[in-house]
């Protein structure tokens, strides 16, 4: 059983204890904490050391507020490295320090205290207590943080450059000022407010005796910061394996990359796009681990499993690159790497109802790259159209991604050993899926509505590729809301032989107007000036060839999506 360290202690007894000696390492995030917090802090801390603005009515035996709890191991070099608590100790400390660099130069018997103790917890001292003041009780390592420097040069010196904009900076002065504001209102209890902090702040310190254990107690805790994600947790593991081969360096500069890639391919920042290429690896590794299991495990348990085995492997960090650079290339619709015929396949899979299909794509390209990266045009035009086409209509027979999981957790495992992707045991009956189409209900505010109109408008030959970043909405080609003068049944209006993709900026101007009277917004042709067209080829053709559309030709296109759709399922071999 793993040993802890836990001991309630107030801020003085945790910071001026002669073995503190904090570390924030490498592969923690940079300090984020902005003014909001720095606010809520101060006057938590206030409303604390002064109730109801009255310094009497404060129990000093008594009274005790909870900042929260700091997970720290030692490490080789005998720093307490931070695993939890990274903000609200760099804020502290630079609290700390502003109210040092306040007393400074006070001469009375009660701020003379409070300095000596102050600067006993912000620097390491001599076996005499006198602070050594190019020796800081804390340090940052933060690999990811152009600011660090400041942050050490700032408790050093207690001087924030005016102009700096870093967090800091800002931070350090947004203190200075709200304690020059309480010295002026409270001068008579100037000492008061520091001496309660260190004394009756409370602290929750937990000591594990390794990274590991740290980082699983982290799990556990709520951080009132900014807490860890999976990948963060990730990134501590990688750091270690790398520094042990004495590649920390090369770790720190690759991972920068992988974060920046991962931004741009995912449109997140963060933790979150991190999170999402060691999610779409998962399932490679899962594939190759053979796991059948339609019910996943967290990201975290998956990778922490054999003390993270998975990650202490050369190639490890090298794939995720890999793989966020074609994710990176396909958000771009990247016409280098990817043919016209290619990105119109992603293109219609991006409007997919579930998230499966990218990570169905991932293990497929994991497995057939070949050493630069590219994958063969043919097979990859036949893969994209097969879970294309299996995917949609199992998401009219099946509807939730948790019944999709089954089927295509077994074709993953195909597809890492080698073999072609048939949904072999999953065929659809020609009979039954027709009357699914025609029975489900495509409502806007169903994913796989989005999914089939996209599919269609990619059926006509003239179709250019629609832009990834583009908003697009569903059009009811007949109006939907003018039933009670145009009559038309709600099944008919809602069929999916009534929709089509429509620019965001078009539908907007073509409201709910007649056919007829929303067609020169269809042809960017309205009263006589020349507007960008719709990108959508099948309704300008619409616009261009016909009078109306009602119910006769409602029908008609409904019949021929569904028709086309069997026959598409039926040409990738997934018909009975």
């Amino acid at each position: 059983m793993s040993k802890l360290n836990v001991d309630q202690k107030t801020i003085k007894e945790l910071f001026e204890n002669i073995k503190t000696d904090f570390l924030i390492p490498d592969y923690q995030r940079p300090y984020a904490w902005g003014e909001p917090e720095c606010q809520t802090l101060w006057d938590d801390l206030f409303s604390f050391s002064f109730p109801d603005n009255n310094a009497d009515l404060f129990d000093r035996d008594k009274d005790e507020y909870f900042l929260g709890p700091i997970v720290t191991f030692r490490n080789e070099d005998g720093k307490l490295e931070i695993i939890d608590g990274q903000q609200r100790l760099t804020t502290l400390m630079l609290l700390l320090r502003a109210f040092y660099c306040r007393f400074q130069n006070q001469r009375d018997q009660s701020s003379v205290k409070t300095r000596e103790i102050l600067s006993r917890c912000i620097w390491k001292t001599t076996e005499m207590g006198e602070p050594i003041l190019e020796m800081l009780k804390i340090d940052s390592e933060v690999a990811t943080d152009d600011d660090k420097e400041e942050f050490i040069k700032i408790l050093k010196t207690g001087v924030a450059d005016p102009k700096s904009k870093s967090v800091y900076a800002k931070n350090y002065r947004f203190f200075e000022d709200r304690i020059s504001k309480f010295i002026e209102g409270f001068p008579s209890y100037a000492a008061l407010l520091p001496w309660r902090i260190l004394h009756n702040c409370i602290l929750l310190p937990i000591e594990a005796e390794s990274q590991e254990t740290a980082l699983r107690i982290f799990s556990t805790l709520n951080d009132r910061g900014k807490p860890l994600s999976d990948s963060d947790i990730f990134k501590a593991q990688l750091y270690k394996y790398y520094k042990d081969k004495g590649e920390k360096a090369s770790f720190i500069e690759k991972w920068k990359e992988l974060e920046k890639i991962c931004s741009d391919a995912f449109d997140k920042v963060g933790s979150e796009a991190i999170d999402e290429i060691f999610t779409r690896y998962m399932y490679y590794r899962r594939a190759l681990m053979k796991i059948k299991l339609s019910t996943t495990e967290g990201l975290r348990r998956f990778y922490e499993r054999d003390g993270y085995s998975i990650l202490k492997d050369d190639s490890v960090v090298d794939d995720l690159m890999d793989l966020a650079y074609f994710w990176k290339d396909e958000s771009a619709q990247d016409q280098e790497r990817f043919s016209e015929n290619v990105l119109r396949r992603l293109s219609i899979l991006d409007s997919s109802p579930n998230s499966m299909w990218t990570y169905f794509l991932s293990v497929y390209y994991m497995k057939n790259k070949d050493q630069e990266g590219n994958l063969e045009e043919g097979p990859l035009i036949r893969f994209l159209d097969v879970t294309t086409a299996f995917t949609f209509a199992y998401a009219v027979t099946n509807p939730g991604v948790n019944s999709l999981r089954t089927p295509v957790f077994a074709e993953m495992i195909n597809v890492a050993e080698g073999k072609p992707v048939t949904f072999s045991e999953n065929r659809f009956q020609r009979d039954k899926l027709r009357s699914q189409l025609e029975n489900f209900e495509f409502f806007n505010s169903k994913p796989v509505t989005r999914s089939m109109v996209t599919w269609w408008a990619y059926q006509d030959d003239d179709q250019i590729l629609l832009p990834a970043r583009a908003k697009f909405d569903i059009e009811h080609i007949h109006p939907k809301r003018r039933s009670g003068e145009l009559p038309l049944s709600e099944k008919l209006t809602e069929c999916l032989g009534n929709k089509v993709l429509l620019e965001e900026r078009i539908n907007i101007r073509a409201s709910d107007y007649r056919f007829e009277d929303k067609k020169p917004y269809y042809l960017g042709t309205r009263e006589g000036r020349r507007k960008e067209p719709t990108m959508v080829s099948e309704l300008r053709k619409m616009a261009s060839l016909m009078d109306e559309f009602a119910e006769k030709e409602i029908i008609e296109r409904n019949s021929k999506v569904f028709d086309e759709f069997i026959s598409f399922l039926d040409k990738e071999g997934l018909i009975e």
